[in-house]
């Protein structure tokens, strides 16, 4: 899926209210598409944590509008495997980036600032 409208569309169909309902959580979890607008996105909220970090921002459970609480993880495992096809953990895409010399570059702190000066 790509709009966060077509996760929560599909959220009602699962556990009843509208789409309304479910919004939030879909858009938080493809906010990141502001950062990167393409698939890699995903590495930095659909993964077995960020749908853990989603309970924590939106509570354990909702109230959706026909009155029913629903699981938080439930709409946040939905919108993951909906993108993914399955849950990856943080390692199955950290373990993808492809190390640059820079990310492991040790600099002395205050170094850089008594260049610039």
């Amino acid at each position: 899926m790509t709009h966060p409208h077509y996760h929560a569309v599909s959220s009602a169909k699962l556990f009843g209210g509208t789409a309304e309902d479910y919004l939030p959580i879909h858009n938080w979890f493809d906010a990141t598409k502001e950062s990167f607008a393409d698939f890699r996105h995903r590495a930095l909220r659909h993964h077995a944590e960020g749908i853990f970090e989603a309970e924590r921002v939106f509570g354990i459970t909702i109230t959706n509008s026909a009155g029913k609480q629903v699981p938080v993880r439930y709409v946040a495992e939905q919108h993951v495997m909906e993108d993914c096809g399955r849950i990856p953990s943080v390692a199955d895409w950290l373990s993808r980036i492809q190390p640059e010399t820079w990310m492991s570059r040790a600099t002395k702190v205050g170094a850089h600032s008594r260049r610039a000066a």
